[in-house]
């Protein structure tokens, strides 16, 4: 047991009357009011039209793109400093990955490095909205529009992100959350697909049922999926979604802590660029140099501080490094960079704990 972990649910709400609710309905599977209920208040609250909620966020990944018609042949431009769900999803359905690097102002994929990397085989850009901070949408869809191509948005960490006033998610032909236990809201495990396109709706909602014929019973016209959700999450969900706003206040308010408990510290905190909104859903530092980021998350656990590495570039791992790349901005921060305690209930007391135990350890 940690004395501060680097992440745990607030679970406070309706969420125990929900699931009891279930359970004393036994609609514990994937059909039940909670469903179509957490479906329509989460796409009312990312501003889109239709929400579809699956099992996991790296299936609504997969589905977003079998939607698309995304397939072997393809290649499909993904920044490199991603979690591995990203890009395996793309190889999921025969596509390539094709890795871009990021910017060090944003951590978020460089514009610039997806220009050099469209070629012929390219149909889809998909931009992830890294530890909460959004991409810069307006110069991804310009490529996009530009080449023809389709634009994905990986929300899973970013629910609650704006840019320019938009919630992301509304940028794109489809987009997808995840809710695993340690996003800002939770279902435990689940995900969610949304669209403003009616007919994107349709395939989605068609493909994770096993292909299921609209209008025929047991009948199946297409090879589908089980990805869907089931009642028992989706209450969770829509239990945790009464609760956004607040969640989501307290997630700014943490950061802000860091931001006055570190200041002057030799750290670089990730904090939003531009007119955007960061919804923190990690708050992290890179420290200046690679050396020091073990050795200071060894310190932190003396302590009993529970941290986690940022997100190792994928073009580094040994299924997708069989050709050599260099991503230095990526590198850079996947080296250096540590995700602190961030969990919505994280008392200002806790989080003076971390920052002193960081100053004691980088001023020795």
């Amino acid at each position: 047991m940690f004395k501060i972990p680097v992440y745990q649910p607030s679970l406070i709400g309706n969420e125990k009357k929900y699931v009891n609710e279930c359970l004393d309905s036994t609609w514990i599977s994937s059909k039940g009011k909670f469903i179509a209920e957490f479906e329509k208040e989460f796409a009312k609250k990312t501003d889109v039209r239709y929400a579809t909620a699956v099992c996991n966020g790296t299936v609504a990944l997969h589905l977003a793109l079998v939607a698309l018609g995304i397939g072997p042949g393809d290649e499909v431009i993904v920044p490199t400093l991603t979690y591995i769900s990203s890009a395996n999803a793309i190889t999921y359905t025969g596509a390539t990955p094709v890795f871009v690097d990021s910017l060090e102002s944003t951590w978020q994929m460089d514009p610039d490095d997806v220009k050099r990397k469209v070629t012929s085989k390219t149909r889809a850009i998909m931009a992830v909205h890294l530890y909460g901070h959004p991409c810069d949408m307006d110069s991804l869809n310009a490529i996009a529009i530009e080449h023809g191509l389709f634009m994905v948005e990986d929300c899973a960490e970013a629910f609650g992100t704006y840019y320019k006033g938009k919630h992301v998610g509304s940028f794109s032909d489809i987009a997808t959350y995840s809710f695993f236990g340690n996003k800002t809201i939770t279902t435990g495990e689940g995900g969610m697909v949304v669209t403003n396109d009616e007919t994107l709706n349709d395939r989605t909602f068609h493909f994770k049922g096993q292909g299921l014929a609209k209008h025929r019973q047991y009948w199946h016209d297409v090879i589908g999926y089980n990805y869907r959700m089931t009642n028992i999450c989706a209450a969770i969900g829509l239990a945790q979604l009464e609760r956004a706003d607040d969640l989501l206040v307290k997630k700014r308010q943490i950061a802000k802590w860091y931001a006055d408990g570190l200041d002057g510290v030799p750290v670089v905190l990730h904090q939003e660029v531009g007119d955007v909104k960061h919804s923190y859903w990690m708050c992290s530092v890179l420290v200046d140099d690679p050396g020091k980021r073990d050795p200071l998350r060894d310190a932190l656990l003396h302590y009993g501080i529970e941290t986690r590495p940022v997100f190792y570039p994928l073009h580094t791992m040994p299924m997708y490094a069989q050709k050599y790349q260099r991503h230095p901005v990526a590198e850079g921060i996947g080296w250096r960079g540590i995700n602190l305690p961030s969990w919505p209930e994280l008392t200002i007391s806790q989080v003076q704990d971390v920052c002193t135990s960081i100053k004691h350890f980088l001023h020795g």
